[in-house]
């Protein structure tokens, strides 16, 4: 009988914990309706809003893709570059976020772009299995290339199988009638619901990671997306202009290596429009990704025993201070949507505007299914907000870039440059940043500056 009674209790803590689903979208600005922008069409993002908890100001602590996966996947600051996670594969002192539920009896998948090579691989084509991005944290790491031969070629492939050569030759953006199938995100996620089917029938809790390509470049989705924005009237391009002085400005490199047809968004505004919706409906054609993922889960019945995190690993200027892109130190690179969904939430679908970072998430994601959080990460954990969405906070929050530091308050921005120069911006004047007072208010400047290192 007591044996019987102790299996009991261990199947009976097995059905009880919890399982995680971790959504990564690439380059998604907080370009959602749930989010404030109206002419956007994101009805199933929008839904995990209202049943879960939305952090409107939530930034990335780099601006780029592999630094950003890194300080998801490891809760930890780190490098600012793409080869971050490559780099700590040499020298290993922690365990990563998937590393550390696996030790926790915890299944670990990732399908597509998790990390910074979709499938987690090196290599010429990124799909040497010798050559793992993140050792020792996933049970599968997976990218169904498709037609698209291999997982450089999904990376930035457009329909039906094309591959990025040289990009001059690629289109900038397309839109190209059929199935959602006919672009690479089709495949990856079609292995993200058998992933799903698996997971339920294996009886232990689980993390799923699963990495949405679009909206990243080249802007590809099938025509059906496009046609919500067709009509569409879309707002001015706040503050568009190229910044004076000393900042972290661009110049689009990776956006202007593309077929642009002659054209420049700087200087052609009918042009600018029109990147800015085939984007659009690029985030339309990720949010429908998103609605099958939910849907299979939740006909699979682990819909209510699974917390859900959306996460956009950063933002992306669409001709704000006249850049195409990320790598900027300035808000439009660094701010994301962040969405927590959880049966913990109090008042699920009410905002909270403080501040909070991606390195927040790994702590958090401890607290939400009873771990011991490691004493090596960096973030706090985001449950009292998720239990009151005005509970007080830090409200700080530090990126950076390979040039440069930055530290965001309520109320204002500081750039440290690596050989000294300060740009300080005011969130609260019309001018945000666009107008650089650091010399204005120096003592502002340098008690901000002293929060960060270079």
């Amino acid at each position: 009988m007591r044996i019987l009674l102790v299996l009991f209790v261990l199947v009976s803590k097995t059905f009880a914990e919890k399982n995680i689903l971790l959504i990564c979208i690439d380059d998604l600005r907080p370009e959602l309706k749930s989010f404030g922008v109206d002419y956007i069409h994101s009805p199933n993002i929008d839904a995990l809003s209202k049943r879960g908890r939305a952090f409107t100001r939530h930034y990335v602590q780099a601006p780029t893709c592999g630094a950003s996966r890194y300080a998801l996947l490891t809760g930890t600051y780190g490098p600012g570059g793409n080869g971050a996670l490559f780099a700590r594969a040499n020298k290993i002192k922690n365990p990563s976020l998937p590393a550390y539920l696996r030790e926790n009896g915890y299944t670990t998948v990732s399908v597509g772009k998790v990390s910074h090579h979709p499938g987690g691989r090196g290599g010429k084509d990124w799909d040497d299995d010798s050559k793992p991005e993140m050792p020792q944290s996933w049970d599968r790491h997976l990218l169904p290339s498709g037609k698209w031969q291999h997982p450089r070629g999904w990376m930035h492939g457009l329909a039906n199988g094309e591959i990025r050569k040289n990009a001059k030759d690629m289109d900038l953006f397309q839109s190209t009638a059929g199935p959602d199938g006919i672009y690479p995100d089709g495949p990856a996620i079609h292995e993200t619901l058998n992933q799903l089917d698996l997971l339920k029938k294996d009886n232990k809790p689980f993390f799923l990671a699963t990495g949405i390509l679009r909206p990243h470049l080249p802007f590809g989705a099938p025509a059906k997306y496009m046609e919500h924005y067709q009509d569409a009237e879309l707002p001015p391009i706040p503050h568009p202009k190229k910044p004076e002085g000393q900042t972290t400005w661009h110049g689009s490199g990776e956006f202007m290596k593309y077929n642009r047809w002659g054209k420049n968004p700087n200087t052609d505004p009918a042009f600018a429009l029109a990147v800015r919706k085939h984007y659009a409906a690029c985030v339309s054609y990720a949010d429908a990704q998103v609605g099958k993922i939910i849907d299979r889960l939740n006909k699979l019945g682990l819909g209510k025993n699974t917390l859900i995190v959306v996460w956009g690993d950063h933002g992306w200027h669409l001709g704000e201070h006249a850049i195409w892109g990320k790598h900027s130190l300035f808000e439009e690179s660094l701010r994301s949507p962040l969405i927590i969904v959880d049966p913990v939430i109090q008042r699920p679908g009410v905002i909270t505007n403080s501040i909070v970072e991606t390195i927040d998430l790994f702590p958090t994601l401890c607290d939400l299914v009873d771990l011991k959080k490691p004493d090596f990460l960096d973030g706090s954990s985001l449950l009292p907000l998720l239990k009151d969405p005005k509970v007080a906070s830090d409200d700080t929050a530090i990126s950076y870039n390979g040039k440069a530091n930055t530290i965001r308050t309520t109320t204002h921005r500081l750039i440290k440059h690596r050989k000294g120069h300060l740009e300080l911006y005011d969130h609260t004047s019309p001018e945000r940043e666009t107008k650089n007072i650091a010399k204005e208010n120096p003592e502002l400047a340098n008690k901000l500056a002293a929060k960060i290192t270079n």
